[in-house]
């Protein structure tokens, strides 16, 4: 640092601390008007903390920068983090015995190598249940045999935009309830919803269902989603579009009526031209020998496992998982998949087309109708005294 800016990295990791007992000191009540200078001050002590050994930090410049307005972007410099481990050392260094759990870590040998730590044990499990509640379906072309993809060079073919409008409308004909569908990004849900509503797609899954869009403003997209929910709990039914890697699909959970289906429409690769991306991708290779195709395939497919996941949340639940591309065909996408998922997926569900694919929702829905056997889900339920029993070593084993 100081031979390409020519000043001491020491004081400068003290700007925040010294920058807040100034503003105490001078006792300065309206604090949001220093906001821009504590940014600078946050900013310069993480660039100063982190400027020591090897990079883990790196200050990007991003020339087009972020915009809520179409075609105006801002250009932004930002201080990104390029080694996710620094996040989990604090917790490796405390603690003697660290569990880590999630039914996204797929494929689980990858999180060692990001996280920097040796695991004692590494398991995956299936999915303890009493029925078939969960059925993957892939769906890699529509009913004109025409494939379905959001590669590059197929985003835009109206071939391709027409049969995804078709699949969810059969979807919507077919499923009662709640359906969740996931684009890849903004951009391509914006662009892909004005071209359904060009050919009166849009108005006809309307006449089935409401449909409701997830936005880049939080409290358009938290009215939405109550909105959403109303309309599952009147019986109505409704449709919410929502993307890969935004709120709805970190941490909303769509159990029961509220989403008896959800549709990932192609693989949700990052945006491979962000400097960020760039500069995390080269850190990996450097340090951790790890490919650039081997992280994106995996970044992808932990995301399309996060956003299926809404749709299943205890035993009694059940839902349908359609992976709309054809890329979820090939065994190199797929083995990716949290076991789980695949436990369900089966060998003729892997290349279907949408007419193949609404036979099978339909002999689905027809299964799940049928009452719950209670004699089989307290098989796999645990009971009170079996819980106390595990705690004080004996029982059987818990099932996971």
């Amino acid at each position: 640092m100081r031979t390409v800016t020519s000043l001491e990295s020491k004081p400068l990791r003290f700007a925040y601390t010294r920058l807040q007992s100034l503003l105490r000191t001078l006792q300065v009540s309206n604090v949001d008007e220093y906001a821009a200078v504590s940014d600078v001050a946050d900013f310069v002590t993480l660039l100063a903390t982190y400027c020591e050994g090897i990079a883990r930090f790196a200050v990007i410049m991003e020339p087009n920068g972020f915009s809520n307005l179409p075609g105006a972007g801002e250009p932004v410099i930002q201080l990104a983090c390029l080694d996710s481990s620094l996040a989990m050392a604090p917790v490796f260094h405390k603690f003697q015995s660290v569990v880590i759990t999630s039914g996204t870590l797929s494929p689980i040998d990858m999180f060692p190598k990001l996280l920097r730590f040796e695991p004692v044990v590494s398991e995956s499990f299936e999915m303890s249940t009493f029925r078939t509640c969960v059925r993957p379906l892939v769906v890699t072309r529509g009913s004109d045999q025409l494939a379905v993809s959001t590669k590059f060079d197929a985003r835009g073919d109206m071939g391709v935009v027409r049969n995804y409008g078709s699949l969810l409308l059969e979807l919507c004909c077919c499923i009662p309830d709640g359906i969740v569908a996931f684009f890849t990004s903004y951009q391509y849900m914006e662009s892909i919803i004005a071209d359904w509503d060009g050919m009166g797609i849009l108005r006809d899954i309307t006449k089935h269902k409401l449909v409701f869009i997830e936005t880049k403003d939080v409290v358009e997209t938290t009215l939405a989603l109550n909105n959403f929910r109303r309309a599952c709990d009147a019986g109505r039914g409704a449709v919410f579009l929502s993307i890969a890697r935004g709120k709805v699909s970190e941490g909303i959970n769509f159990d029961r009526h509220y989403g008896r289906c959800v549709v990932m429409f192609g693989v949700p690769f990052q945006y491979t031209l962000s400097h960020v991306l760039r500069a995390r991708l080269e850190y990996l290779q450097t340090h951790f020998q790890i490919r650039e195709q081997d992280f994106l395939n995996f970044d992808a497919l932990r995301q399309t496992a996060q956003c299926v996941g809404r749709v299943i949340r205890s035993k009694t639940d059940y839902g349908l998982i359609i992976l709309a591309d054809s890329r979820y065909s090939r065994h190199d996408k797929r083995s990716k998949l949290p076991k789980w998922m695949l436990q369900f997926l089966r060998e003729e569900c892997l290349n279907l087309s949408t007419d193949a694919a609404m036979g099978y929702v339909k002999h689905f829905l027809r299964e799940m109708a049928q009452p719950v056997d209670q004699e089989k889900l307290r098989e796999v339920l645990l009971t009170v005294e079996e819980v106390e029993a595990a705690l004080h070593g004996g029982g059987r084993g818990t099932q996971v």
